[in-house]
């Protein structure tokens, strides 16, 4: 009996020291995208402030792009469920991928979903000299010219392709009404659309932004609930008669393996509770055009699983369903 007593509270003891030592080590935080990307600043924004809330331990960015963001994620999903290695998710590589394509090597469902971080307001923009001083103008211009105007988007299955296509498939116009023209990364995108290779184009708030307040694009609508302070001016989809267009937005996630130890998971909770006050990871946010939306495990659950059976859904409605 006595010998089960001590086996009993070495056992106690070690759970405990777990809690209190996690991390006793650097973390790496991959990112399934390349530097300077939306995802690449998140992540790169999350490890310099919340590592004074980690015992200061560093967080060290690590870029594993590819595939659309399978290449990363596949990594953290086979990696050591230990905390040690984490996933700044995307909704690209995260959920959108699985959806349109059913030979992504992973579901969305694959990994200890910690927090949501953050969440990129969606803007469909035009070149400052453009003709259309309106979504309205714009979209009765595509309507009238089937096939006239092009837009830009980063590839089939991504947010910037997917928000004008679902917008056509609102206006009752077919899906190729107006042309998309794959780019490398919303550097390029905003490159083609502020040279006129495309007429406009609906991507991240923080991609546009520097644009749009020196004045060389103009935003036409934004799919937030409410105006944007940075944007004051720029309807909303649900004010234009699109709210179904609240359901697009891009975001971040902090993720792990599969079945990361109690103990690990309650120190990112209070990790992640302490950074959605601090400052200065706030105010980095905004710069880059985020709004916080630090969550629970559950909560954050429950939102990447709605947002995979909205693009699950579109991908079927819109006939972008890789098989």
């Amino acid at each position: 009996m006595f010998l089960r007593l001590i086996a009993l509270f070495t056992l106690l003891g070690a759970s405990g020291a777990l809690h209190a030592q996690y991390p006793s080590k650097p973390i790496t935080l991959v990112v399934p995208f390349t530097a300077a990307s939306d995802a690449d600043l998140a992540a790169r924004n999350l490890a310099d402030h919340a590592a004074k809330y980690l015992g200061n331990q560093p967080i060290v960015v690590v870029n594993q792009p590819g595939a659309s963001g399978a290449i990363g994620t596949l990594a953290v999903r086979n990696a050591p469920a230990d905390g040690y290695t984490l996933l700044l998710a995307r909704i690209a590589s995260q959920v959108i991928l699985p959806a349109t394509d059913v030979k992504t090597p992973y579901q969305w469902s694959d990994f200890t979903l910690l927090s949501l971080l953050e969440v990129n307001p969606y803007v469909c923009a035009v070149k400052a000299d453009a003709p259309w001083k309106s979504m309205k103008e714009l979209t009765d211009e595509i309507a009238k010219y089937p096939g006239k105007l092009n837009f830009a988007s980063v590839g089939a299955g991504t947010l910037q392709n997917f928000g004008p296509q679902y917008l056509f498939s609102l206006l009752g116009l077919p899906k190729d009404a107006a042309a998309g023209i794959a780019y490398k990364g919303s550097g390029e995108l905003t490159t083609a659309l502020l040279g006129g290779q495309v007429q406009f184009a609906c991507s991240n708030l923080g991609a546009l932004l520097p644009h749009l307040k020196s004045g060389t694009l103009r935003a036409l609508m934004t799919t937030t609930r409410e105006r944007l302070p940075e944007l004051p001016e720029v309807p909303t989809a649900r004010a234009l008669g699109w709210p179904e267009m609240e359901k697009l937005a891009a975001w971040s996630a902090l993720a792990g393996p599969r079945r990361l130890p109690r103990e690990v998971v309650e120190r990112w909770i209070d990790a992640l509770a302490k950074l959605s006050r601090d400052p200065g990871w706030r105010d980095r946010n905004e710069k880059l055009g985020g709004i916080a939306a630090i969550r629970s495990p559950a909560q954050t659950e429950a939102f990447v699983r709605d947002q995979y059976q909205l693009y699950e859904g579109l991908a079927l409605r819109l006939g972008l369903r890789a098989q």
